[in-house]
């Protein structure tokens, strides 16, 4: 890991830490992201799943 680190620091020419600090928001970013998604498809299955079931059997 460290290694990769390393690289990755050198590429971007920053500091190892602005490249965790990076991958820590970035990942943030995206859970966050995941959660409004999950949340959004579950209130559209919610509210239209029985219609696309019927569009499912036809």
């Amino acid at each position: 890991m460290e290694t990769a680190l390393a690289a990755l620091a050198e590429w971007e020419g920053v500091s190892k830490q602005e490249v965790i600090r990076r991958a820590l928001l970035d990942r943030y970013a995206r859970s966050d992201r995941r959660a409004r998604l999950d949340a959004i498809s579950d209130e559209m299955l919610e509210r239209w799943g029985d219609v696309l079931d019927r569009l499912g059997k036809s």
